[in-house]
């Protein structure tokens, strides 16, 4: 590469070092992360959050969800008769997943199928 053409490939890195010149995620890297110190505010909040990303789902989470593993998988219920037996047999609707990951002090969840992002101000979590 001749000296001149090295200049002008360096102009665009040189420009994103510039504090307007190129988005870095509000300068805050995304970390997988985990729930801690739970409480009955900040499950609720998973839970409406979660309901919310599924058009108002009703969700069945346990209370230690999200505190072990960053990934949240939430299945569909099966639709079922009178004597309780599944109507159609097999479920071949795909479970839902979900990733808590922490930007700086916040803690956001991203809907994998869409990438919606919800960030949860109630919550509290840590890098994994």
């Amino acid at each position: 590469m001749k000296r001149h053409d090295m200049k002008i490939a360096l102009i665009p890195l040189l420009l994103c070092l510039l504090p307007t010149g190129c988005n870095m995620n509000s300068m805050h890297e995304e970390r997988t992360a985990r729930i801690v110190n739970a409480t009955d505010e900040s499950r609720a909040e998973l839970k409406r959050v979660v309901s919310d990303m599924l058009f108002g789902a009703e969700v069945l989470l346990a209370d230690d969800a999200l505190m072990d593993s960053s990934v949240l998988v939430i299945e569909r219920s099966r639709i079922r008769g009178l004597n309780n037996p599944p109507l159609s047999g097999r479920d071949l609707g795909r479970p839902e997943r979900f990733q808590l990951v922490t930007a700086g002090t916040k803690c956001v969840l991203i809907h994998e199928n869409d990438q919606a992002r919800y960030e949860l101000p109630n919550t509290e979590c840590v890098a994994e």
